[in-house]
């Protein structure tokens, strides 16, 4: 649903596992973090920018630019949500997904500030987007430990036509 062409931000992105992903797909990715060394991993990845930016104590590096998607995985830090919406281009996409109330009785983070209240990215993005996509709830991880995370997927303007669904062999 994103462009060929188009700009992507990997908002807190770690050492990149989604920049690498979207740039492998032709994709334009800015990837910003406050971790030094996790954006040094992405040096030469074709298609990849790195910024560093503490997105929590410092200014919003991004007032003037727009993107066609925007990936927030494993990160939560409200006050960022207004800045994210309105970095969002019309017809973007922004899929966001991260821990939530119950995930305490698994692991970190344990921290509330940390942690979606159940359906809590629903009512964030209210009558602004699109929603293609949400699930909350249990999951397993990807070394099978058992998550609580809620994800979202939803486009900025008017409904748009989902890509055809094509069977298993």
């Amino acid at each position: 649903m994103i462009p060929p062409d188009g700009e992507v931000l990997d908002l807190a992105c770690g050492y990149g596992r989604h920049a690498r992903f979207l740039a492998g797909m032709g994709l334009h990715v800015e990837a910003v973090d406050r971790d030094a060394e996790a954006l040094a991993a992405l040096a030469g990845v074709a298609n990849v920018t790195t910024r560093h930016a503490d997105l929590e104590n410092g200014p919003w590096p991004y007032y003037s630019r727009v993107f066609d998607g925007i990936v927030v995985s494993r990160y939560l830090w409200r006050p960022l949500f207004p800045q994210i919406f309105n970095c969002l281009a019309e017809g973007g996409v922004l899929i966001y997904e991260t821990f939530m109330e119950g995930q305490q009785l698994y692991g970190k983070p344990e921290n509330p500030a940390h942690l979606l209240r159940p359906g809590e990215l629903l009512e964030l993005v209210g009558k602004r987007f699109t929603v293609i996509a949400f699930e909350q709830g249990e999951v397993l991880g990807a070394v099978g430990d058992p998550q609580v995370i809620q994800r979202i997927c939803v486009r900025r303007g008017r409904p748009v036509r989902l890509p055809e669904c094509v069977p298993p062999p």
